[in-house]
């Protein structure tokens, strides 16, 4: 069975084209290459295209025919969203507008799609399972939203049936060091944490030492990224089966503090980790956790990688490897 793989060179994208190659599956990858962690694709044929481009879209789909759909491709980060609005809403929402409608003409009428916990915004309870409000606080949560609410459209218009996974912190890296997280610029606590470490930054900000937790620091749900990308194959292979379409959260149910991120990376890299305190990020809520009682149920999913140390360790290995190489 072959599927196409939007954002294939992306952080997420990359580690499921190797997942779905484990499982017999042939990606067909497809991404522009603007924000590309990696070049080529071990796993299966890159096609370099934008979702945006419909006759790119259109031929890509006619030569390698794909059965279903990963959609991974959009841009990310939360501040961008902000400044630049505009960038987000034409890239996240019109680019998967697009491919859409060529995957219906197409013939093709699976998809799972990449969200996030950003939709549901401020969580007005922990863990937040998946009929919490969705009142996302910041454009990036709401092109996503959008997506959600244009595929539940798509659904009832035409049948495409998708499986939207929400998931929250996305970390770590391939535990064959093959794949790693490479952002530019990177925003994410445990690669800055572990850039401190090892002296490929001068110190790691702490963004807000003053919150309602037991150690004054934001709890996040870190999940790895290779659980991430076994759960978008189990996804598929229950839309594959038949499936109803749904949103499933993506976390393992426990919160890690920032200070515990710095303890587990100062563990791993026997190396103390220099902070810096910095004021809070607007938007920030002080806890998210997820209820990943769904996935269990829905997808038999939990994550085998994602205890706080193993996935430090594997993102470690990574970075270390990919500093030596610069």
């Amino acid at each position: 069975m072959k599927v196409l793989v939007t954002g294939a060179a992306g952080y997420v994208g990359s580690h499921a084209c190797k997942a779905l190659a484990l499982a017999g599956l042939q990606p067909i990858g497809l991404d522009n290459l603007e924000r590309a962690g990696i070049r080529e694709l071990p796993w299966g044929p890159l096609e370099v295209a934008d979702t945006r481009d419909r006759s790119a879209l259109d031929d890509v789909l006619r030569r390698h025919r794909p059965q279903a759909a990963l959609h991974f491709a959009a841009y990310a980060y939360v501040g961008e969203s902000v400044a630049r609005p505009g960038l987000y809403y034409r890239n996240n929402v019109l680019g998967t507008l697009t491919l859409l409608e060529a995957l219906l003409d197409a013939g093709i009428g699976e998809l799972v799609f990449s969200s996030t916990c950003a939709t549901y915004g401020i969580p007005r309870c922990v863990p937040i399972d998946e009929d919490h409000p969705q009142q996302p606080v910041n454009p990036y949560g709401a092109s996503k939203l959008m997506v959600e609410r244009i595929l539940a459209d798509f659904e009832v218009a035409h049948g495409l049936r998708h499986v939207a996974l929400r998931y929250f912190n996305a970390a770590g890296a391939d535990p064959d060091c093959q794949l790693g997280e490479c952002h530019d610029p990177e925003t994410h606590a445990i690669p800055l944490a572990i850039e401190a470490a090892l002296g490929q930054r001068t110190a790691f900000d702490i963004y807000g030492t003053d919150y309602p937790t037991p150690d004054g620091t934001a709890i996040r749900d870190y999940v790895h990224v290779s659980d991430l990308a076994d759960a978008h194959v189990r996804a598929l292979e229950h839309l594959v089966a038949g499936g109803t379409s749904l949103a499933i959260n993506l976390g393992t149910g426990i919160g890690h503090s920032v200070r515990e991120v710095i303890s587990a990376v100062e563990q791993v890299t026997t190396r103390s980790v220099p902070v810096r305190a910095a004021p809070r990020r607007a938007g920030d809520p002080p806890v998210l956790v997820a209820n990943p009682a769904r996935a269990r149920a829905v997808l038999g999913w939990s994550g085998r990688y994602s205890d706080l140390t193993e996935i430090v360790r594997t993102a470690e290995r990574w970075h270390a490897g990919a500093g030596a190489r610069r």
